[in-house]
């Protein structure tokens, strides 16, 4: 181990002048301090290896160890690097300062605790800060920090850990996301390692990997003993267990390792589902508490996707759910008489604050009636769609140009013949709440014209609306319908969309969807 570490200390240091950076600043500081990053992973496949609960004062203390040891032989290494080719640059202003942190770091290694890990690996823990002391004291350090604890998210399966970073396994059984699609099994291969550890024979080991393959839990295994299922505690719960490390094991680990490492530790405090607010604030203050330099919080299924689960989930599209926008108890209406081929009826609408329409009531013949039940039935549906966001356009876009009887003349202006009572009433709901250049859509050609203009647009005086007389009013509307009639009188259905065609000099024309009858 203390080799390992020696020989990527050099490497990184000679990879310092041979680099590129990303930044002329970056370039520049990084000759100055020429600082490194070495850091391990498969700390919680170690642990579980060696008998050890991850969430235990014993695995902490193991970590500090092997920690400790990470950093005092890199800075060890560095010394001995500066003794040949000097400090680096910024040294000698610093000098004063970088000797008390390897002071700071060699004290704290001598307050690990000896009980709980083996003598020789706490005598290596403490003895290599004060041979890094004594050669930094003497020769300087060739670089101002040498140690952090990356996540190795990626590089750890490519170096076939079982574990990545300072973290515990995810899961026993897990199942990583390709980047590609798909979905790869991953079983924790230390497990047969813990087991022999904890003094199980190969028959009864044997038993136990076959039923963590196939119930993706430790708890439960036929011959484990209850005292030995904290040492396969993982970050998440299994599907089919209750055990997990909780959260603050995660933190505790973390406290442990930080007095020996020169940067900052990058691991993930997973967290569950449901969690509070208040919780996730004592997560961030006990942390600063314990001395960490930086910690990041992970919520169970916060994400979409995650590249890691301890189950297989189907695929299955969420969609949003529609919130009802309901009407205030008292609200502004409009009631409109309409009548569509010598069939009177009644519309009101209720409608918001805004002036938008809400609620829609339907009134054509008497209550009690086939067509009173069907029309209320019909209007309460187009409530409830309106105060649940479907937009009006929509709806009138759904409902317009529908062909059944009652059809035939009106008496509004601006909508003079109607193909049924659904279609008069949403090219009225157009007229009356969409906007102009919305509308227009709706309106058959020869009548787009007179919905687009506005009743109120000309002032007009009270002489001036007495002295306009409804006989006047009366003849125009005739005149307009015998012109239509005339039109329409012959007019064949569209073969392509069903309706009516209008005349286009000699031939017709579909006005909704542009067919023609052959001619032009």
């Amino acid at each position: 181990y203390k080799k390992a570490v020696r020989t990527m200390i050099t490497a990184m240091e000679i990879i310092v002048d041979n680099s590129s950076y990303p930044r002329e600043e970056i370039t520049e500081r990084s000759h100055l301090f020429r600082t490194l990053g070495l850091g391990y992973a498969n700390l919680g496949a170690l642990l579980m290896s060696t008998g050890l609960p991850y969430d235990s004062d014993e695995g902490r203390t193991y970590a500090a160890a092997v920690t400790s040891i990470l950093c005092g032989e890199a800075y060890k290494t560095s010394a001995e690097i500066a003794k040949d080719m000097g400090p680096f640059k910024e040294y000698p202003k610093n000098r004063g300062p970088m000797l008390r942190v390897i002071d700071k770091h060699r004290e704290a290694s001598h307050e690990i605790a000896k009980e709980f890990i083996p003598e020789k690996l706490h005598k290596e823990a403490t003895s290599v800060w004060d041979e890094a002391y004594e050669l930094g004291e003497q020769y300087g350090y060739r670089n101002a920090q040498v140690t952090v604890l990356a996540p190795t998210g990626t590089i750890a399966f490519m170096m076939d850990c079982d574990t990545t970073g300072i973290e515990p396994d995810i899961a026993l059984v897990k199942y990583k996301k390709l980047v590609g699609g798909g979905d790869i099994k991953i079983i924790n291969n230390t497990v047969p390692k813990a087991l022999k550890k904890l003094g199980y024979d190969t028959e009864t080991s044997n038993k136990i990997i076959t039923y963590i393959s196939e119930s993706s839990t430790i708890e439960g295994a036929p011959q484990l003993k209850d005292e030995h299922l904290p040492v396969f505690d993982c970050a998440f719960k299994p599907k089919n267990g209750i055990r997990s490390i909780s959260y603050m094991g995660h933190v505790k680990m973390m406290a442990a390792a930080q007095p020996f490492i020169s940067g900052a530790i990058s691991k993930t405090v997973n967290v569950p589902e449901e969690i509070t607010a208040d919780e996730i604030m004592d997560v961030y203050l006990r942390s600063w508490k314990l001395g960490l330099k930086a910690i990041a919080i992970y919520r169970d299924n916060s994400k979409r996707t995650q590249p890691l689960s301890t189950s297989l989930k189907s695929t299955i599209k969420q969609y949003g759910r529609p919130y009802r926008r309901r009407l205030p108890d008292e609200r502004k209406s409009i009631t409109h008489k309409f009548s569509v081929g010598g069939h009177e009826g009644y519309i009101t609408v209720g409608m918001y604050e805004d002036g938008s329409p809400g609620e829609i009531f339907i009134t054509q013949a008497k209550e009690g009636s086939f067509v009173s039940g069907l029309m209320d039935a019909f209007a309460t549906a187009i409530s409830m769609a309106l105060q649940y966001g479907v937009p009006l356009s929509v709806l009138c876009n759904k409902f317009t140009n529908t062909r059944f009887e009652p059809q035939g003349f009106t008496n509004n202006k601006k909508i003079p013949m109607a193909k049924s009572v659904m279609d008069y009433i949403f090219k009225w709901l157009a007229i009356k709440f969409l906007p102009k250049e919305e509308c227009s859509k709706f309106m058959d050609a020869q009548f787009a014209g007179d919905a687009d203009s506005d009743e109120q647009e000309t002032p007009i005086t009270a002489g001036a609306k007495n002295a306009k007389s409804e006989e006047s009013q009366k003849s125009k509307i005739e005149e307009r319908e015998k012109v239509v009639f005339v039109q329409q009188s012959d007019a064949p259905n569209c073969s392509e969309c069903g309706n009516i065609m209008v005349r286009n000099g000699n031939c017709y024309k579909c006005i909704e969807c542009g067919s023609t009858s052959g001619c032009s």
